[in-house]
């Protein structure tokens, strides 16, 4: 009985939240259904995140490619339309497995990630669509590529390893207003030729869906607060 609660409860958040998204693309003037919800099932197993596939739910995100490695394989068996976005820090020594794993790759943030993922693109035949991960807020402890350095990344992906930068994604400080730090990687995006903007996290998505954002990545509001292991 309690699990049946579990399950419906998050179900109904999984609602909750698309109608939430809904409701910003509308007031946002945006068309229905122009902002795609990427569930993020990091830390859930399995029957956490089965529910979630029931209701119809196909766009999931994850922050580590082992912890993905031994959940997605048996997880994909629920449907066959199921996209599946890496959306934590990628080391050069995991690509192989990420290109193998993943639909997406929005962590894309230096040259030795692009250089390993071109060369394990091409080994695999498989070519799953690449973000830039941007350091909106210029933090120290946070990956991804400076803004005053994006244009010159991006040319860099595309002309020396022949990838195809199809979006960006950021994820402002948790102690600053997101809204400048969204518009900021809109104009990056506009600068880029980049259509995809994956920005806006549980607390935050309806203002990254008011400033253009194409994806928003939301875990707990869907899933419940996470039990992280103890460090």
């Amino acid at each position: 009985m309690a699990e049946q609660v579990r399950q419906m409860s998050v179900t109904e958040n999984l609602h909750n939240v698309l109608a939430d998204i809904a409701t910003a693309e509308k007031e946002a003037g945006r068309s229905p259904g122009s902002v795609t919800l990427v569930a993020v099932s990091k830390t859930y197993d399995g029957p956490a995140i089965a529910p979630v596939i029931s209701a119809g739910q196909r766009v999931f995100g994850e922050n580590r490619v082992q912890e993905a490695q031994g959940k997605w394989p048996e997880l994909r068996a629920m449907a066959d339309d199921i996209e599946l976005h890496l959306i934590g820090p990628l080391q050069s020594n995991k690509a192989a497995e990420a290109v193998a794993l993943f639909d997406v790759i929005e962590t894309v943030d230096r040259e030795k990630i692009a250089r390993a993922l071109a060369n394990e693109m091409k080994k695999q035949d498989r070519h799953p669509k690449l973000y830039i991960q941007v350091n909106t807020g210029l933090e120290p402890q946070k990956a991804g590529v400076e803004p005053d350095a994006l244009l010159a990344f991006v040319k860099k992906c595309r002309d020396d390893f022949g990838l195809s930068i199809e979006g960006l994604m950021c994820i402002p400080p948790v102690d600053e207003n997101p809204g400048p730090h969204f518009a900021l990687l809109r104009k990056l995006a506009e600068e880029a030729g980049i259509d995809h903007l994956s920005m806006g996290m549980s607390a935050d998505f309806p203002i990254a869906v008011a400033f253009g954002a194409t994806s928003v990545r939301v875990g707990s509001a869907i899933f419940g607060k996470r039990d992280y292991p103890a460090a």
